[in-house]
């Protein structure tokens, strides 16, 4: 397993990676501004939510997309991001506003240590979906070995 610090530009499981988002710094010292848009995504953004309030103890996640991509950003606080492909994992940590992880398809994903006051804003290239989820990690490795 592999842990990756938000400041790493490595390729992990299925096309995930760290992916900087533009930074201006107010050269009046009134705070900086981060701008998602044109081609700092590939894909077109199709809906965004947050997680906010879980528990320093509690997960989310715990699904993979068959077709759909996200891209998390630590726009408050901290967590950790766990993803597999069936046979490799990686550890990410993000805590970065100008920082996001874009999560590749058929990637499995687990979020867990959340600090204090964490939001997590996802971006997605798909509408909500429920054929797209898999909730089962079982599912999920037999679902990996048949499109292999």
């Amino acid at each position: 397993m592999g842990s990756i610090d938000t400041g790493n530009n490595n390729e992990l499981v299925n096309g995930s990676r760290i992916i900087d988002i533009p930074k201006i710094i107010d050269p009046e010292g009134r705070g900086n501004l981060s701008v998602i848009e044109k081609d700092v995504l590939p894909y077109e953004m199709k809906r965004v939510y947050y997680l906010y309030d879980v528990p320093s103890d509690g997960s989310r996640g715990g699904h993979a997309h068959k077709e759909q991509l996200e891209f998390l950003i630590a726009i408050s606080g901290s967590f950790d991001v766990i993803l597999q492909d069936g046979n490799r994992k990686d550890t990410v940590t993000l805590n970065k506003p100008n920082k996001g992880l874009l999560i590749g398809t058929s990637v499995w994903r687990e979020l867990e240590n959340f600090s204090s006051g964490a939001i997590c804003v996802v971006v997605s290239s798909g509408e909500f979906d429920e054929s797209d989820y898999i909730r089962n990690y079982d599912d999920f490795r037999n679902w990996i070995s048949k499109d292999r």
